[in-house]
This record gives C-alpha cells, sequence and structure tokens, in this order.
C-alpha cells in the first residue's frame, strides 16, 4: 500500500494526537483529525508550525493540504485504514470510544491506542472477538513526531498479522517500533521514566541538588550514554572483558543493596510547591516559555537522532 492509499483517522486533537497527525500527512497520508472541540481547526492551525519544524522537508502549508478535520467521529473514521486514539486516560472512555469506532470503521483497520498505561485487554474486553483483534496499543514517546519509540503493545486477543502490520507501519514511518512481550501497566518506558523521576525528586527534595542541576547531571551522564548504548549495554562493557558477568559478581550485592536506600517521596503540597518552583525558575513558565524550550528541545533530538543514525548506518 503506497502513502496515497493510505488514510488515517487520528481521534483526539491534544499535543500527542496533533502531533501524529503531522507525522502521518509528512509521510504523505490523507489525515483526518476529530475531536469535539470547539476551536479544532484553530488548533490544528496553531500547532503546524512548531510541528512543521520538527518534520525535516515539511512545511505546515503542505502538512495542513493533508489534514481534515471533523468533530463528527463517524465520518472522521470512515475509510481510514488506521485509526489512532488520543482520548483522555480513562478506562471507561477508552471502551466507549473504540466501541464507537468500530461501529463506524472499515472492519479492517487496524485500531490503535496511544495510552500511556492502559493496556489493551481492558480496552477491548467489551468488545467482539473480531475487534479486539484489531486492536492494540501503539505508544509513542513525546514528542511522536520526533521521538522514535513507539511500544507496541497487543491485548490477549489482538492477532498476531495485526501486531506484524503495525510494526510495519510505524516502522516505516522512520520509528523504532518495540513490540512488548506482556501487557504491564505503564509499559516499559514510561515505567523507566516513572523509576528516574521518582529518584529524581527525592534528591531535589532532600537537598542534595536543585532541578535545574538535577537536570545537568542526567544530560551530562546518564543521558548521553544511555542515548549511545542503553542500561544493559553499558553494565556489560562497563565490566571490561568479563563483561556483565565481572560487574554482577562484584557489584551486583552492592546493587541490591544501595536500592534499599533509593528515596521514596511524598508528594504533598510543600514538596510540590518546591518541584514546581524550582523547575520553573530554571525553565521559565507561559506560552512563550514553552514554545522556546520545546523548539529548543526538538532540535536538539532531532541532532542527536541523526548523528546516531549516521553512525550506526555508517
Amino acid at each position: 500500500m503506497t502513502s496515497d492509499e493510505q488514510k488515517a483517522a487520528v481521534v483526539g486533537a491534544g499535543t500527542i494526537g496533533l502531533a501524529w497527525a503531522a507525522l502521518f500527512a509528512s509521510y504523505g497520508i490523507e489525515v483526518t483529525v476529530t475531536d469535539p472541540r470547539e476551536d479544532l481547526d484553530e488548533a490544528v492551525d496553531e500547532a503546524l508550525p512548531m510541528l512543521a519544524a520538527g518534520l525535516p522537508g515539511s512545511d505546515a502549508a503542505r502538512l495542513r493540504a493533508r489534514i481534515r478535520t471533523t468533530p463528527d467521529l463517524a465520518s472522521a473514521v470512515a475509510g481510514a485504514r488506521i485509526v489512532q486514539e488520543n482520548g483522555p486516560e480513562k478506562l471507561e472512555f477508552k471502551q466507549r470510544l473504540f466501541a464507537d469506532i468500530a461501529r463506524h470503521a472499515p472492519a479492517d483497520a487496524l485500531l490503535a491506542t496511544s495510552s500511556s498505561g492502559i493496556v489493551a485487554s481492558r480496552i477491548a474486553a467489551e468488545l467482539p472477538d473480531e475487534v479486539a483483534a484489531r486492536l492494540l496499543v501503539a505508544h509513542p514517546f513525546n514528542p511522536p513526531h520526533i521521538v522514535p519509540l513507539v511500544e507496541i503493545v497487543p491485548g490477549e486477543r489482538t492477532a498476531e498479522d495485526v501486531v506484524e502490520a503495525a510494526v510495519a507501519f510505524y516502522r516505516a514511518l522512520g520509528k523504532a517500533p518495540v513490540r512488548l512481550h506482556k501487557e504491564v501497566p505503564g509499559f516499559a518506558a514510561n515505567r523507566l521514566q516513572s523509576a528516574v523521576l521518582q529518584e529524581a525528586i527525592h534528591l531535589v527534595l532532600d537537598g542534595v541538588v536543585d532541578a535545574g542541576e538535577l537536570d545537568t547531571v542526567m544530560k551530562a551522564s546518564l543521558g548521553g550514554r544511555y542515548a549511545a548504548v542503553g542500561p544493559f549495554e553499558s553494565f556489560h562493557l562497563g565490566g571490561g572483558p568479563g563483561g556483565i558477568r565481572h560487574m554482577m559478581r562484584h557489584l551486583g550485592p552492592g546493587l541490591a543493596e544501595g536500592w534499599q536506600r533509593l528515596g521514596h517521596p511524598e508528594l504533598d503540597d510543600a514538596a510540590v510547591a518546591t518541584v514546581v518552583g524550582q523547575t520553573e525558575a530554571a525553565y521559565g513558565t507561559g506560552p512563550g516559555a514553552y514554545r522556546e524550550r520545546a523548539l529548543l528541545r526538538d532540535r536538539k533530538q532531532l541532532a542527536l537522532d541523526a548523528a546516531l543514525r549516521d553512525i550506526d548506518h555508517g
């Protein structure tokens, strides 16, 4: 199927949904965005210039020409080969929404949820087998149009050929799809992020570093390292010729002991005020600061992705 034959429906016009729409459109896919919000067209028009800046070779006008909008879910999903849902993280809401989508989308459409934590089996619990077979999680990492990862998490009744089709679809969009072999709330990337954020907040609340300094620690050490090799390869290489066997033998007991000393911060009002205050002091607040920092983030991420891609393919 060529891009000219592909049609996608993006359900939900928040940050994630609009980024998916821009990415799909940049690959020549005709996209329909649906959302009950009254300012739907304005939201798309306002988001596209910044999204286009993160999609080399694209511009907002060309992307907009491939994106139509409608508040009507039925007409949005009619004819779609893939439906990418980006609604609120509420189980009952997603269950009702996918029941609605299934009534109006083609019988062979791939049904994907961008859910950041709810597994497909729970969303599909009340759906017929033939619909549940086409439903899976395709969880991006923000921002979806730039960060390569898409976690593909099938449900208990998802058909294998649907999983394979989803992996192929996102890979064709330049993404790095990773199929999870087991459903777990939060999936893999968000659980890792949550573990790091827990200790980061603990270190800030304990006065070890402030929020800006913590970010510098991460960017100047683990962030760059893990982008290059990941935690397991890093640990393996850290053992020299003896690899991870050497590391586990000599450092394993200390690791387990160290895990017991990690922080478990309580997010009471005072803690939230500390974290919010330090973060806003470091990076600003409001629409202008958001746009400036987000564009800088996207340029850095694109440069990193390009450099790593060149080396991997070099």
